[in-house]
């Protein structure tokens, strides 16, 4: 939810690595070298974190999964913001493609989608968002040319390694297939992904910086993947946390052994009536008074029973 490298997108099941496709015009000084050179620790990083590897797998709870979508929201929201106040500004109007890349509307769409039409009501900014934010404004208000690393960070990477985690969502949480849910990755203004990544690296390349303004931009690069690791450290926490009611939206957590459905419990809960289920049963009648004095009684006749025989 929700951060992915720009990386390979063969397949989920390999790390989502920073790979380009070789251009013979790219020099090592050029911006897209020194960030692919100068982050790849910070990818390395990021892709370790248990928030991303339990995602790849498809251990993804909805719960999380709808938190994590909060976070983006308001990381776009600043990020987008800013950009559009720097839409004229040399440092960075190269890069200023609104109709391909703003998330902000998709997002609103995936929140409208879990939370419904009040989604606002329900929503707030994490504290490790809220720094992420906080440092987005500053960039953008103060230093414009560093807005290019949050950029090509959250940009770059959705239209790679996130169109592997797009397709992971859509079948760990059982979304349609019409993309409820995962706008966020749906990039429909973008008909060749690779093809406009490497229009954009052009254009960052084309750049005029010096060589300490690049070295600064390589940094908040990095300094954007911090922001982001700690999103998934405070997710990963709240993963922990959550109850187990929580987790399954207020039902117990079923065990996988036999049909849910077949249990009255778990069909009540849901609106759906089902055939009787024995140990659901037995529980309940266990809890009656009566039955619990009945239960007793027998007990003791048992334990009388056995030290006679003893005896």
């Amino acid at each position: 939810i929700p951060f992915a490298m720009e990386g390979s997108d063969r397949g989920e099941g390999e790390m989502l690595r920073y790979e380009e496709t070789e251009d013979d015009n790219v020099s090592p000084t050029d911006l897209s070298e020194l960030l692919k050179e100068g982050t790849k620790e910070s990818h390395d990083r990021a892709e370790n974190t248990q928030f991303v590897k339990d995602f790849l797998k498809g251990r993804i709870k909805e719960e999380l999964f709808k938190l994590a979508t909060v976070a983006l929201y308001f990381t776009y929201s600043a990020l987008e913001e800013e950009m559009d106040r720097n839409e004229d500004n040399p440092v960075f109007a190269p890069l200023y493609f609104p109709l391909e890349l703003h998330r902000k509307e998709a997002l609103i769409k995936d929140l409208k989608y879990f939370y419904g039409e009040d989604w606002k009501e329900k929503i707030q900014c994490s504290e490790a968002t809220q720094q992420y934010v906080d440092r987005i404004h500053h960039v953008g208000q103060n230093e414009p040319e560093l807005l290019v690393a949050h950029a090509y960070t959250r940009y770059m990477g959705d239209l790679s390694g996130g169109q592997v985690l797009k397709k992971v969502a859509q079948r760990a949480l059982k979304l349609p297939s019409t993309d409820e849910g995962i706008q966020f990755y749906v990039f429909g203004n973008i008909s060749n992904a690779q093809q406009f990544k490497q229009l954009y690296r052009a254009r960052m390349n084309a750049l005029d910086l010096d060589k300490n303004t690049k070295e600064r931009i390589v940094e908040e690069a990095n300094r954007a993947f911090k922001f982001n690791m700690q999103v998934f450290e405070e997710l990963d926490k709240i993963g922990k946390s959550l109850t187990e009611e929580a987790q399954d939206g207020g039902l117990p957590v079923h065990d996988g052994k036999g049909d849910l459905r077949k249990c009255p419990y778990y069909a009540d809960k849901l609106g759906k009536a089902g055939p009787s289920c024995p140990f659901h049963g037995a529980m309940a009648l266990a809890k009656q008074p009566l039955v619990q004095l009945m239960l007793a009684a027998c007990v003791a006749v048992v334990a009388g029973a056995a030290a006679w025989y003893i005896m």
